[in-house]
C-alpha cells in the first residue's frame, strides 16, 4: 500500500517496530535458566531473583505476574507449594506450582519486603501502594536475558511464561497437561502457542511402541 500527497503522515516516519523481530518469543532453555539465576544472585538481586522464579513457575503472564499480591503467595507465614490465581485476560482460575528454588527466593524477597498480605507481592517503586507495571518488568526482562548474552529482541515476558510449559511438553508430550497449567480455554491455543509442529507429533511418534 502506498502513501499519497494528501497523507497527513511524514513520508519518512518509521513503524513503531521498525527494526524489531515481532511475534512468537523464545522460551528459555534450562541452561539459561540458570544462567540467569546465577547472574540474579551474583549481583545480590533479591527481588529480580524472586520474580524470575516467580515467573518461571508460574506460568503466567506478564500482567498477572506484576499484581500478584503477598496473600497469593503466602499461608501460615510459609511460601505456598501450590497457588491459584485469576487471569486478567480470561477472568478465569489457573493454579501454579511453586518449587523449592522459587519458595526460598520469594521467602528471601518477602522477609525483605515486609508488608501485609493484602499488599502487592511487588510494589512499584514510584508508589509503594501499586504494584510493578508491567513495562518495567519487561524492561528486567530485556535486562536479564541480555546479561546472558541473549539478544534482547528474540525474548520477552512470555518467554518466561512459555519455558517451563515448552520444557514439560518436550519431556511428556502431553499437551492437555500444558494446556491446563498455561489456563488455555482450547487446546488449540495451547499447540499454536507452543508452536507444535508436524515434526514435534512424528518425534514423539517414533518414540511410542506399542
Amino acid at each position: 500500500m502506498g502513501t499519497s500527497q494528501y497523507d497527513p503522515r511524514p513520508p519518512d516516519r518509521r513503524a513503531w517496530n521498525s527494526g524489531w523481530k515481532v511475534g512468537a518469543k523464545r522460551a528459555l532453555k534450562p541452561k539459561q535458566v540458570w544462567a540467569i539465576r546465577f547472574f540474579l544472585d551474583q549481583h545480590h538481586r533479591i527481588r529480580n531473583r524472586a520474580l524470575f522464579d516467580l515467573a518461571i513457575d508460574s506460568k503466567l503472564r506478564g500482567c498477572d505476574v506484576v499484581k500478584i499480591r503477598i496473600g497469593d503467595l503466602v499461608a501460615s507465614g510459609q511460601i505456598r507449594s501450590r497457588a491459584i490465581v485469576v487471569q486478567s485476560k480470561t477472568g478465569k482460575p489457573v493454579q501454579f506450582e511453586l518449587m523449592a528454588d522459587a519458595r526460598a527466593s520469594l521467602l528471601t524477597w518477602l522477609e525483605r519486603r515486609g508488608g501485609t498480605l493484602a499488599d502487592y507481592a511487588f510494589p512499584s517503586r514510584l508508589d509503594y501502594k501499586d504494584h510493578l507495571s508491567a513495562r518495567q518488568y519487561a524492561r528486567l526482562v530485556q535486562e536479564w536475558v541480555m546479561s546472558i548474552g541473549l539478544r534482547r529482541e528474540e525474548y520477552g515476558t512470555h518467554s518466561l511464561r512459555r519455558t517451563k510449559a515448552s520444557i514439560i511438553y518436550k519431556a511428556t508430550g502431553n499437551l492437555r497437561a500444558v494446556q491446563i497449567l498455561l489456563g488455555h480455554s482450547k487446546i488449540e491455543n495451547t499447540v499454536r502457542y507452543l508452536g507444535v509442529d508436524v515434526e514435534d507429533a512424528l518425534a514423539l511418534a517414533e518414540n511410542t511402541e506399542i
